[in-house]
């Protein structure tokens, strides 16, 4: 199985940056693809951005041009560089990986707050 270690989140002021990193470690393991997710209280979990085994990148439309998601495959490691943050980035963050055997693994989630 797989482990999801995250780190970065902090307290930032508005139009800050900060890079969030998830290293996973475990047995051999293949993604299929890895993700940030986030979660503000009293809302759902919304996708925020994805890479997936071939490096193809997706974005939520509310950071596109923003955050930047990335993997070094080496380390493990996948990274979400955030900047121009805003208020409403506040959340819980959390990384996410698809195996390629279509197993889900989550990490525990780092919090984000950007204050105005």
């Amino acid at each position: 199985q797989v482990q999801l270690v995250e780190s970065g989140g902090d307290s930032v002021q508005a139009g800050g940056s900060l890079r969030l990193s998830c290293a996973a470690s475990g047995s051999s393991f293949s993604v299929k693809f890895m993700g940030w997710y986030r979660q503000a209280p009293g809302k759902q979990r919304e996708l925020v951005a994805t890479i997936t085994g071939g490096g193809t990148k997706n974005y939520a439309d509310s950071v596109k041009d923003r955050f930047t998601i990335s993997r070094d495959n080496a380390k493990n490691t996948v990274y979400l560089q955030m900047d121009v943050l805003k208020p409403e980035d506040t959340a819980v963050y959390y990384c996410y990986l698809m195996s390629a055997r279509w197993v889900n693994y989550w990490g525990q989630g780092t919090q984000v707050t950007v204050s105005s």
